[in-house]
This record gives structure tokens, sequence and C-alpha cells, in this order.
């Protein structure tokens, strides 16, 4: 009998079945979307009953698809967005209020007054490496205490969207490490900062149990099998964020390897097997293997900057039904426009930056736009302005950190276009390495964490030889040039207009409070 891992990739958009066998092929995969509501600025909330539904239509699409036999899944796992918030009563599946998601910036506040207990942010920094945004958890916790007390008091314990989902399978209320590394985590200890969460005013209480990644956490109830048509009983384990699991995905599990993640967001990632403390809004977290961290440097928006210049610049190719692919097209657009598109710089922060700039207030800017650029400039400014953003982290992680990275492996769904590959390649100077199934990164890495879990594998170290590398690019010379020069220009637009940021959103912010 064949055997399957039934990995869920549960992103901002949407969830991704993937049916994964034990050598980390990809089998068959299925996707369902699911919105998400602004209600009011820098807010973003989800529902987590629609993240469930679309579990069961996945899971339920993929082993159409495949068929496969029940019988033959023998582990199911989860790898989702972190910082997630879902409040919970008593037994009851049902949330408390929709789920307060990554992308949302509510807590500046409380992320202030938290660290005002510590003297303000430079000296908070000191000891956790970063200073806090209203978009970090344990702030949007106070926020709940704060803003919606009553809630905050009924509420027995929260879950992040992998424990949720985990919940819903098995009716253990339980938080993966890495997950639980995004509320407050000691990376020593494997266990809740206690004391932390104690002094800024939270409820112990109110944090769920601890599991690991590699652990079978509980078993699929047999409410969760009628619903999704798997087999009562089969094994459900902890999982992990999606950073950790797209580094096991991409093969870069080794002391020193490193990442690019292309996706609605951005990241550059290394493994360690010693923790730093982070800078610049660069953090350290627990990483999917459990003896090791991760270095993550966090863009907050990478794919959704060309998802955005999609929607409102090339509306009409996309209604059009001899245009299959928008974004092969735009992909194809970006070749008729030189490096650099003629000194048009874009930054890429529409929904605010988490690093190298670590502001909730600062927003996207296209710079030196003149009457002779185009649509097809900005578009190729936006595919420009992502790589240098990332070649900006790289800076950092090599100069701060002291990670050499002069070879990355680069996952996810942006890593499917070669002309964008191609323009990371030149503006970072680094020999990129696309894996097999880049857009299934995350789901194939949860996957063969699990199968570490059940013995399949030894170790993590085992998995470098499973995951393959398809495609390669090399800087080409002739652009670096007027890559290194805009580059420098990019670095000073955040600083020149940082304070026009804060003058212009920290009022929209504060008027509709």
């Amino acid at each position: 009998m064949e055997q399957y891992f039934l990995a869920h990739d549960a992103g901002t958009g949407g969830n991704k079945a993937v049916l994964v066998d034990v050598n980390g092929n990809v089998c068959a995969t299925s996707f369902c979307p699911y919105p998400t509501s602004y209600p009011h600025p820098d807010w973003a909330e989800q529902d987590p009953e629609d993240w469930w539904q679309a579990v069961v239509t996945t899971t339920r699409e993929v082993m159409k698809q495949s068929r496969v036999s029940p019988k033959e899944i023998i582990g199911i796992a989860h790898t989702t967005q972190l910082m997630g918030i879902v409040p919970l009563n008593g037994n009851d599946p049902k949330p408390m209020r929709p789920a307060i998601i990554w992308l949302d910036g509510r807590a500046a506040e409380e992320a202030t007054q938290l660290m005002a207990k510590f003297m303000g942010p430079k000296v908070f920094a000191l000891f956790s490496g970063t200073p806090l945004s209203g978009k970090d958890g344990l702030p949007k916790l106070l926020w709940l205490k704060a803003r919606e007390p009553e809630l905050y008091n009924k509420m027995d314990c929260f879950l992040d969207v992998n424990g949720y989902l985990t919940y819903r399978e098995t009716g253990e209320k339980v938080m993966e490490w890495s997950c639980a590394s995004a509320f407050g985590f000691e990376l020593d200890k494997k266990d809740w900062m206690r004391g932390i969460i104690k002094y800024i005013g939270l409820d112990e209480s109110k944090f769920p149990r601890l599991a690991r990644s590699i652990d079978n956490v509980g078993n699929l109830t047999r409410e969760a099998a009628k619903e999704t048509g798997l087999l009562e009983g089969t094994p459900v384990f902890g999982g992990s964020g999606d950073v950790m699991s797209a580094a096991v995905g991409s093969g870069a599990v080794g002391d020193n390897d490193g990442h690019i993640y292309l996706g609605t967001s951005g990241w550059v990632a290394v493994s360690t097997s010693k923790p730093f403390l982070g800078d610049q809004g660069i953090v350290c977290m627990q990483s999917a293997q459990p003896e090791k961290a991760l270095l993550m440097a966090e863009m907050e928006t990478a794919g959704a900057c060309l998802k955005w210049i999609a929607d409102n610049f090339y509306k009409a190719e996309k209604s059009d039904p001899k245009v299959k692919n928008v974004y092969a097209l735009m992909d194809e657009l970006t070749g008729r426009v030189p490096a650099g598109s003629d000194g048009l710089i874009c930054t890429p922060w529409i929904y605010g930056e988490r690093a190298p700039v670590s502001d909730t207030f600062v927003r996207s800017t296209f710079f030196n736009l003149s009457a002779s650029h185009t649509r097809e400039h900005m578009l190729r400014a936006v595919y420009e302005g992502v790589a240098y953003n990332l070649r900006w982290l790289i800076e950092v992680v090599e100069s701060k950190f002291k990670f050499p990275l002069p070879v990355l492996r680069i996952i996810g769904g942006g890593a499917r276009g070669n002309p964008w590959m191609q323009i990371i390649a030149d503006v970072t100077g680094r020999r990129l390495e696309v894996v097999a199934n880049p857009l299934e990164a995350g789901a194939v890495g949860v996957a063969l964490t699990a199968a570490v879990g059940l013995g399949i594998y030894p170790d993590f170290q085992s998995l470098k030889k499973v995951v393959r590398v398809t495609r390669e690019f090399l800087p080409q010379s002739c652009n670096g040039k007027c890559y290194d020069e805009l580059f420098k220009t990019y670095k000073k637009i955040y600083g020149c207009l940082q304070g026009l940021y804060h003058e212009v959103n920290e009022a929209r912010f504060k008027s509709c409070l």
C-alpha cells in the first residue's frame, strides 16, 4: 500500500491542500480561497470558519483527484500564516470574534505601552532584538484585553491559525513551538516567557499547551473525519508556521543555509543552531527543527505588490479571454523596459513594513516618476522594488549577523517566473536555486516534517537529499552597476520620507479609533 501525507498550507488568500508521498513528491493539489475584511484602517480580519471549510473542501477535492484511499493517508499537518489570534471559550469550536491576522496593525498604542514597561523601544530592543509594532502578537492580546475586556475575560484560551485547524481536527488546544515564537516563546527553555507574560499584564492561563512540529498532537475525531472524508484516528502532527515549513521545503536545513520566499509576503531566512538577538525588524524564531532556530527577515508584501499592479493597471488584460495568465504577460512585458526602469524606483511597503525598516505607518512610493515613464516602467519598477528590499535584507543578515549568503534557495509562487528570478539575481548579486514545485514548498516541508516525526527519515539533515533543485539563476554583470547605484538611492527613501509617512498615516489611524 502506498503512503501519503495530507499537508494544508493556510495562507492569507486561501488554503491549499497538497498530497505528498513519502519521497516528497507532490501528487495532487487543491486550492480554496477565503476573504479578508478590513473594517478599519490597519485592521485585517478573517473568519476561522472560512479556514476550516477551505480545509474540508480542499481535502475532499485532493482525495477525489488522486483517487487515493483514506487508508493510505498516514499523517495530516498544517503550515499556516503566523500571528493569527482566535479567542475561544470552552469546548465551543465557534470563535468569540473574527480572527485578528498577521497583516493587522491595530495594536500600535499597546506596543508602545508594552515597551514603556521596559524603559522604551531602545531598551526593549536590547534584550528582545527588535522593537515591537502594532502587528506583533503580544500587543494584539493586550489590545483585546483593553478594548474588548468582556471577551478577553471570558476567553479561556487563544489559538493561532495552525492551532485552530488542529483543534477542529483533534479537539486538542495546542500551539506548536515555531508558531508560539510569535507570541513570546523562550528559544532556550522551549517554553512560554511566563515571567514576561505576567509582567505585561496578560494571563498565562490563556496561553495554550505547547507541542513540537514532529509531535503527533492528536487524532482525527469522528466529526472531523465525517466532514473531510478521511478516517477517524488519522494522526495529526504539530505542523509549523509558514516560514519554518518553507525552510524545510526549500532544503535549506543545514547550519547557515538560507532561502528566499516570494508569496503574498516575502522573506530571507537562515537556519542556525545558535539563537541570535534580532535587529532592524529581523527576528530569531523557533525553527520547525526542534533543535534549531530560524533567523527571519520578513518584508510584509512581495507578491502582493504584483497583485496590486495587476488588479489596478492590467484590468483589461485580466478580463481578456485571450490572456490565459496575466502574470505571465507581465513577466513578458518587463523585458521591454531596461534594467533600472529608466531611473524609476518603487518601494514595496503597501501594508507597512517589518524589515529592514520596522514601521507600521510607512507606505509604498514611486520615486522619480516622469512623463517619459510608461505603465511598463511602473511594472518593472515593482519587480525591482521587491528585489531591492530583498537585497537590503540580505545585506543586514550578512553584515550584522555574519551569515554569508552567496547562494540562496528560492521558493513560493513568485519563483515560477524566470524574469523576476533573473531581476532578483541581478539586483542581489547572488546565485539563486529554485526547487521543484516552489509553490508547494511549504506544504512539502510540513509533510516531510511529519515524516521525520514518524521516523521515515532519521533527521532533518537527511531531507537535503530529498529536495531537488530544478533551475539556477546567476547574476548578470552587465546590470550590476545600474542596480548598485539605484540601490543606494532606494535605501535613502525611507529616511527622507519617514516623517511624512507618519504625519499622514498616524493621523488617519487615530481618527478611526
